[in-house]
């Protein structure tokens, strides 16, 4: 744990000195921005940020890949893996450590868009209910841990951070085409039942709503714990290569 927490920090910094780490804050504020000033915040519309939540996954799809690419394969390109495989740390350390710092930049960048909620606040009346807005947060957080899971593991396979970016995006990208077809598409039972279990979509929809199911949040911590652990898998294979 003490190892974990400790890459978790220098990684954490390390996004914060890099222009990637900037350019995806400015990015996700921008598109925040665009969605909450055309979509949100117009005269005579409820005060809600169910159209922001419903939007996170679409918002958080070019940010996330170019939070995790340079996670592992920065370590590859510079020699660094090398000295972080013959310390004393275990591959799973190194992979939540890792993980985990992703995510707390993530965080980080979400904290801005509370301002969303104070404007929404002082200027409607009524005031928006808190239980969408609490579920919506609990959906963009889950939700970054799913991609940033799958990001993880991308980095883990290449040592190439475009290489890394491309096949995360391109995964999320049909990841979430695909949910968003088919939950829409009229399918025959069985395949409707699985399909809607798999859906992305469906599960964003219902946490900007307001609905916190518990299957949900199983969903997406079962899944990105599956791709975390292909990640550590991948390191493991590096290590005895």
């Amino acid at each position: 744990m003490t190892a974990a927490l400790a890459i978790a920090t220098r990684e954490y910094r390390s996004l914060f000195r890099s222009p990637a780490g900037w350019i995806s804050i400015a990015l996700f504020l921008l598109l925040t921005g665009t969605v909450f000033s055309l979509i949100t915040f117009q005269p005579g519309s409820p005060a809600s940020l169910q159209a922001f939540f419903a939007l996170s996954g679409w918002l958080l799809l070019p940010v996330a890949p170019a939070i995790s690419m340079k996670l592992m394969s920065d370590e590859y390109r510079v020699g660094t893996i090398e000295m972080l495989l013959t310390s004393p740390v275990s591959d799973v350390s190194v992979i939540a450590g890792k993980f985990a710092a992703a995510l707390g930049f993530v965080i980080t960048m979400l904290a801005p868009t509370l301002l969303y909620i104070i404007v929404l606040i002082v200027s409607a009346d009524p005031a928006p209910d808190p239980g969408p807005i609490v579920a919506g947060y609990l959906c963009l957080i889950l939700l970054s841990c799913l991609f940033l899971s799958v990001g993880t593991l991308a980095s883990a396979l290449t040592p190439s951070q475009t290489l890394a970016f491309l096949a995360t995006l391109f995964f999320l990208l049909g990841l979430l085409v695909v949910s968003s077809t088919l939950a829409s598409a009229n399918l025959p039972p069985p395949l409707d039942s699985a399909i809607a279990w798999l859906s992305l979509t469906r599960r964003i929809r219902d946490f900007a709503t307001g609905v916190i199911d518990l299957s949900h949040i199983v969903f997406f911590l079962s899944w990105s714990l599956w791709f975390l652990v292909l990640a550590t898998a991948a390191l493991t294979m590096r290590r005895w290569r």
